[in-house]
């Protein structure tokens, strides 16, 4: 992968160089009708390219602050989240045990003779 940036950056830099030895005629740049300046036309295209670039990787930077800002808030809100849920499954744990305390013996099975007398009153 090094050696492909490093062909790429070389042709890219090969490019400049052959653009530059065919554009060397002088061209006027107008500063916002305050400042007139005469350069060769290589020297102000590149100039403009370095400019174009600087500017792209600071938003590619101002893009990752924001993509490592958001990523940190819903680190944050997952943490809290787990810390929620524990304390719900400390919540469940305990009201099982209450209920476990306040459940009633299982009812014994009815004598033969109270058999008798809860089919009569069933009639």
């Amino acid at each position: 992968m090094r050696q492909l940036n490093f062909v790429m950056i070389f042709v890219v830099c090969l490019g400049f160089v052959i653009f530059g030895l065919e554009n060397t005629q002088p061209v006027t740049i107008t500063f916002f009708h305050l400042k007139d300046v005469q350069a060769p036309l290589c020297v102000e295209l590149i100039l403009a390219m370095g400019i174009g670039a600087v500017a792209a990787w600071f938003f590619h930077l101002w893009n990752k602050w924001q993509v490592l800002v958001q990523s940190q808030e819903a680190i944050v809100q997952n943490q809290e989240q787990e810390v929620r849920i524990q304390e719900l499954e400390q919540d469940v744990e305990r009201y099982k045990a209450e209920i476990q305390q306040y459940r009633l013996p299982p009812a014994s099975s009815p004598r033969s003779s109270e058999k008798d007398t809860i089919e009569v009153m069933a009639q």
